[in-house]
């Protein structure tokens, strides 16, 4: 079994009279301890993949499992706490506390999951140790999404879920986010899916994940990922 399955998902929303398939047949695996890029245009049913797989949406059919577990059959108590304690998120903007700082932003998070992660340790794993008392207003965009991911890590998830997170970034940070979470997943095992429209990231990945129409047009094994740092778009 593999740790997360998508077996013939659909996902239809009703518009009026009108009903419209955002994910239609959907079906993947995807291991434990890989790094993902689910990619595709707008309107091809990433943002409706997302949100399924983070326990924000259901599907109206199929099955959705994660390490064993039938998301799809959870009840709205169940998806609360699947959402607390198995996902984590980051955005593409970063969604700080702004009176907060960085270590208090992580530190909420980990007050809300069973086994937590260390705010301050997670913090210099990320290369903020320096920047812990820092308000968000006094961080970088960069810096900021640092922030984000410590506070996504903290919460010791078992799926690390990133939305475009370096859509609000300038070039060099972009890639220093990406090298993050690639470095992050590699070190510490985690499972880390992320959602792009960008082509470049899938050189990257070990597993593609190609999304069109809302359905994954095409499910490829990387076996040669290139280094974040390496990436050039």
């Amino acid at each position: 079994m593999a740790f997360v399955e998508f077996r013939d998902v659909c996902k239809i929303y009703q518009m009026g009279e009108v009903e419209v398939a955002a994910v239609s047949g959907m079906s993947f695996d995807i291991e434990q301890g890989e790094f993902v890029v689910v990619v595709g245009p707008s309107g091809a049913g990433k943002t409706t993949l997302l949100n399924m797989f983070g326990g924000m949406d259901s599907c109206t059919s199929g099955t959705i499992r994660l390490d064993g577990q039938e998301v799809s059959a959870f009840d709205e108590k169940q998806l609360t706490y699947y959402r607390r304690f198995d996902i984590g998120f980051v955005f593409q903007f970063y969604n700080l506390v702004q009176n907060l700082t960085a270590k208090e932003n992580v530190e909420l998070a980990s007050q809300i999951c069973k086994d937590p992660l260390d705010a301050a340790t997670v913090l210099e794993q990320v290369g903020l140790a320096h920047r812990m008392d820092n308000f968000p207003a006094q961080l970088s965009g960069g810096e900021q999404q640092r922030v984000a991911i410590a506070r996504a890590l903290a919460k010791n998830p078992k799926l690390l879920l990133a939305d475009e997170p370096t859509g609000a970034l300038d070039y060099n940070t972009g890639k220093q986010i990406l090298r993050l979470l690639q470095t992050t997943c590699y070190d510490t095992g985690k499972t880390v899916v992320l959602i792009t429209h960008n082509q470049a990231f899938t050189a990257i990945a070990d597993r593609v994940i190609s999304v069109r129409e809302g359905k994954a047009a095409d499910v490829r094994v990387n076996a040669h990922p290139l280094s974040a740092e390496t990436l050039e778009w």
